[in-house]
């Protein structure tokens, strides 16, 4: 099994995601905390599938490809949108609400386009992170309280960050810039509770 001591403070794991926004997002909230290793710096380019029918399903199968493919100890995630009056779509299926090719500007569309004649906006992501270590799961999740707009608004960010609002704030995610998102999102938030976890062991 491979060593995954950087040196006696900087711990490294592998972030078994092909999303380059999540690999920036996650890397900056983890900075001083945790050095990640891409995919790509393990030489593996693989599709990794995503079909569990739940966020902490999909966040499993991604890291025990890696953790049985490759023998790392390793994190991923899976995340999804929540929309109250949709029953809670898109949920697990939000990268692909669209079609397969996981198109953000059709992603939102879909959804504008379900929500136009609902008075209820109300809506949360969701953010489910499974770690692997030595064969051991471990879960953390992140959640956030808002709303869905009626029009994209901010060019920061990515997903449906141009058409949430969180709670307690008047802007959308892909306004209110990298700095305030990796304090508050969900994805932080889950990010948090992982390094929290590690620093306690």
């Amino acid at each position: 099994m491979p060593s995954f001591e950087s040196d006696m403070y900087m711990r490294k794991l592998v972030f078994a995601t092909n999303n380059r926004h999540k690999l920036d997002e996650v890397g900056e909230v983890l900075k001083g905390h945790l050095e990640i290793l891409s995919l790509k710096e393990i030489d593996c380019f693989d599709d990794i599938p995503e079909t569990a029918d739940t966020l902490e399903g999909n966040a499993l199968l991604k890291a025990e490809h890696i953790y049985n493919k490759y023998g790392y100890d390793c994190f991923a995630d899976d995340t999804g949108l929540e929309v109250e009056a949709l029953n809670g779509r898109p949920g697990v299926y939000s990268a692909r609400y669209a079609g397969e090719d996981q198109n953000s500007e059709r992603n939102i569309a879909r959804l504008l386009e379900e929500l136009k004649d609902k008075e209820n906006r109300k809506a949360r992501f969701r953010t489910v992170v499974a770690l692997i270590e030595e064969g051991k799961v471990s879960y953390f999740e992140g959640k956030i309280e808002g709303r869905i707009i009626d029009t994209p608004r901010g060019t920061t960010g990515f997903g449906y960050d141009p058409v949430f609002v969180p709670d307690g704030y008047s802007q959308t995610f892909a306004e209110l810039g990298s700095g305030v998102k990796n304090k508050i999102s969900h994805r932080a938030l889950a990010i948090q509770a992982l390094i929290k976890y590690l620093q306690q062991k």
